[in-house]
């Protein structure tokens, strides 16, 4: 079993024109193997698993399972939207076996691995309730069992954790792991949580504006991102205009000249810096500039601490820097820091 989109895309008529949700979508996901789409609000991730659900049917391209082209719904492909489309006249127990019911497959041996997973997921005392008698959170767990209880082929998840709470989540995803280490089909997993992402998946595809920018390994996107979209959807937060020079990069915003420890490819046009790659140093340093402390804002276990380069022009952006809170604490409110970015810590972005 294979997920295959070749430059698949996805047009709506609107009032005001043709409205382009996916252009240019190409990549492929393997039996057993557990894909996240990650990116912006709003750039196609639910849509496209709608397409490869056969819910919605490409304008362009092709969208492929075990081959064959995917234009209306299947039964192979198991779907749990962002939204838990529970039907409120329907108990628990209907609507988890709604899939069986749709399938005539609400055989006893069925019924039993619906109970199993009613218990699994801390349901088991409310089958006989209505989805208003749950909250969020109860509902999106029974979306998911839904989707589990058909048996599917290939597995579409779209955030199945939004609704959780942190405690929740948690135990529900090592749950959900658990039951996907044993999956042997292809699972897509819509995720906005970047240590979800990290934790579960081995490949990551992203989605920009509609198109597929590429997929990349855990390492490509947590360590060496290529792209700014890549840089942000893995966290970065200080990504600015770059000019390769030689081997550093001027970054005209903040007027510095970071060095790179290495030749930049000329075709590269931002840099990004990890907010915990900002050290402080002692003035004097090599490669050391000078900033001025704007704003300090305390999180739960660190300090965010908001920079402004000496040479920085007029509405720039300011650099952030994370550390922890006694290290901060321990700086006693400076107005101002020496800091140093090492080169392996910069990333060039093209």
């Amino acid at each position: 079993m294979k997920i295959e989109l070749r430059r698949a895309a996805l047009t709506y008529q609107a009032p005001d024109g043709e409205v382009a949700a996916l252009r240019d979508v190409t990549f492929g996901v393997a039996d057993g193997e557990f894909v996240s789409i990650v990116g912006p609000s709003g750039c196609g991730k639910s849509t496209l698993l709608a397409l490869i659900a056969g819910i919605e049917r490409p304008s362009g391209g092709e969208v492929l399972v075990d081959g064959e082209p995917v234009r209306a719904p299947t039964g192979k492909a198991g779907l749990m939207p962002q939204r838990d489309q529970l039907f409120d006249w329907r108990t628990i127990w209907g609507n988890v076996t709604l899939g069986l019911e749709i399938r005539h497959e609400n055989t006893p041996a069925r019924r039993d691995a619906v109970r199993a997973l009613l218990t699994q997921y801390r349901l088991d005392g409310f089958a006989r309730k209505l989805p208003n008698q749950l909250s969020g959170g109860m509902r999106q767990r029974c979306a998911l069992i839904r989707t589990l209880a058909t048996s599917p082929d290939v597995l579409l998840l779209d955030e199945p954790f939004s609704a959780l709470d942190s405690y929740l989540k948690w135990d529900l995803e090592l749950k959900l792991s658990d039951f996907l280490e044993n999956f042997s089909g292809p699972i897509l997993w819509v995720s906005h949580d970047r240590g979800e992402v990290f934790r579960n998946c081995k490949r990551v595809c992203i989605l920009d504006q509609g198109a597929s920018q590429g997929t990349f390994t855990l390492r490509q996107l947590f360590h060496e991102p290529e792209t700014e979209a890549a840089a942000r959807l893995s966290g970065c937060k200080n990504i600015v205009e770059a000019v390769p020079a030689g081997s550093a990069v001027t970054l005209p915003a903040w007027g510095l000249t970071l060095n790179c420890g290495k030749p930049v490819p000329a075709d590269v046009r931002q840099a990004g810096i990890r907010a915990r790659h900002v050290m402080t140093v002692p003035e004097g340093t090599p490669d050391a500039f000078y900033c001025t402390v704007e704003r300090v804002i305390q999180d739960v276990f660190t300090t965010i601490v908001l920079l402004r380069p000496e040479g920085a022009a007029d509405g720039a952006p300011l650099l952030r820097m994370e550390l922890e809170r006694d290290d901060w604490r321990r700086l006693n409110r400076p107005e101002g820091l020496w800091i140093a970015v090492q080169p392996r810590d910069v990333l060039l972005l093209k």
